[in-house]
């Protein structure tokens, strides 16, 4: 089996398949593990954003999807270099990922063989569930069930720490400029960390919000979750925004992309680190979440 995956998400379930040598395309923005873009092609570029303030990065964002721009570029050459199996692509974001209609569009322009596999779930259940879709279309579907077993003991075993505490009320901030609530299955990982998501979309799209519908949710927590950024980043975020969150809440920064934003299967760290941070239950993970306030 010969594997492209055009989402860090997806890169990483490959890997926790063992299926690390049959991976031969990435993105440029598969970080996880550290070797994943080590001896393979790059098959999708995109846009370097590292000079651009949270702001500037979002106008950008919304001029280029205005004016019917691409965000992420899908080299031909290195797709076809990959010759490949099964790719595995998306359409649940366009400001996440080449979408899979210009991935079918490649296919057919190069005549390429491979399967095309949408992962887009919209859920916590549905993120740990795309670990068995994808292991199922490589060949290796008891790897799957075997991993997705993994995950739903490291679960139960923190639903059994968290059973009868009170539930904090949690804001997660997924951008701060304009700020945007979260969405999709980031608070559903609230709820499995012992949380009560506030101002959040289950199953849906982030949104913007403003700064006055935050004041008025008065969370007892917020978490600040920028996409892109890591810990350190997410730090400097937080520290930027202090003034405008309510001066109650307890403000945390996490490692977005690791444990947030990704639908991999990290989210299940994520809700461990977070349910360590609001509640002491389980090993801190400073490496993953930082209090700011």
């Amino acid at each position: 089996m010969r594997i492209v995956s055009l989402l860090p998400s997806t890169t990483e379930i490959v890997f926790e398949l063992g299926l690390g040598d049959s991976l031969l395309g990435v993105t440029f923005e598969c970080n996880f593990p550290s070797s994943a873009r080590v001896g393979r092609e790059i098959v999708v570029g995109g846009m370097d954003t590292k000079h651009l303030s949270p702001e500037e990065i979002d106008q950008l964002v919304r001029e280029r999807l205005a004016a019917g721009d691409e965000l992420y570029r899908l080299d031909d050459d290195a797709l076809r270099r990959c010759d490949p199996d099964l790719i595995l692509s998306q359409d649940l974001c366009r400001v996440c990922a080449v979408p899979s209609g210009d991935v079918d569009a490649a296919v057919a322009r190069l005549q390429c063989r491979a399967e095309v596999l949408q992962i887009d779930p919209q859920t916590f259940d549905e993120v740990i569930d795309s670990v068995r879709t994808v292991a199922r279309a490589a060949g290796v579907p008891e790897r799957g069930d075997a991993l997705v077993a993994q995950l739903g003991e490291r679960l139960g075993a923190l639903a059994r720490l968290l059973k009868g505490r009170a539930r904090p009320s949690v804001f997660v901030l997924e951008w701060i400029d304009p700020p945007f609530v979260a969405g999709h299955w980031v608070p559903d990982i609230v709820e499995r960390a012992g949380g009560r998501p506030v101002l959040a979309r289950p199953g849906a799209k982030s949104v913007p919000t403003d700064w006055g519908a935050v004041a008025t949710v008065d969370p007892d927590h917020v978490v600040v979750a920028p996409c892109g950024y890591g810990l350190d980043g997410a730090v400097e975020q937080a520290r930027a925004v202090l003034d405008r969150l309510p001066e109650r809440a307890a403000v945390w920064a996490i490692d977005a992309d690791a444990v947030m934003v990704r639908p991999g299967p990290r989210i299940v760290d994520g809700a461990e680190a977070i349910a360590a941070a609001l509640h002491g239950v389980g090993a801190p993970r400073p490496d993953l979440i930082r209090r700011v306030r």
